[in-house]
């Protein structure tokens, strides 16, 4: 697995770096083959590390974000939300990760809920700026809101983040 690791507002010591390549590599290696690419982004805030660690391996994407008071228990605990995430939908992901990847692991471990669509809604998409659509988004109360960018015209979501922020979602060529 190809480890990279970046931190905003913080220094990174050679010997976390190696000690986050061993940890993805023991816990994640089963799962996903030697092609898969793992990013890590540490933030210091408020005296706590934030910790977003994403996975990518053919075509699909695995993230996580932790915080914690050290890097290393961030680390360990977005692995294990990771490895939750992997379970949770254990029989849709066999086809796409390792093979032999759910042999041993989880045998009887988990049973796979139902996914069902509940509810269609259809709306009209008309041009605004992220910002519109911001606004748009908190005057409905809702968490997130998709719009079509004004500047560019494709599809783009907007998301309240956990750190009280937005995020912008847009589509990128594969």
């Amino acid at each position: 697995m190809n480890v990279t690791v970046n931190a905003k507002k913080m220094q990174i010591n050679q010997s976390f770096t190696e000690y986050a390549q061993e940890r993805l590599d023991a816990k994640l290696d089963k799962f996903f083959g030697d092609e898969a690419e793992a990013k890590l982004m540490l933030t210091e805030r408020k005296g706590n590390i934030e910790l977003e660690l994403t996975v990518r391996y053919n075509q699909m994407l695995f993230r996580a974000e932790q915080t914690a008071v050290d890097k290393t228990d961030a680390l360990d605990a977005a692995i294990d939300k990771i490895i939750r995430q992997i379970r949770k939908n254990k029989t849709r992901l066999e086809k796409r990760l390792k093979d032999n990847a759910f042999k041993q692991e989880f045998q009887d471990t988990v049973e796979e809920a139902d996914i069902s669509v509940i509810r269609t809604k259809k709306f009209k998409l008309r041009p605004m700026t992220s910002e519109e659509a911001i606004l748009q988004m908190n005057m409905l109360g809702h968490d997130f809101f998709m719009f079509r960018n004004a500047a560019t015209g494709e599809i783009n979501v907007v998301y309240k983040r956990d750190d009280e922020g937005y995020a912008v979602l847009e589509p990128d060529e594969v």
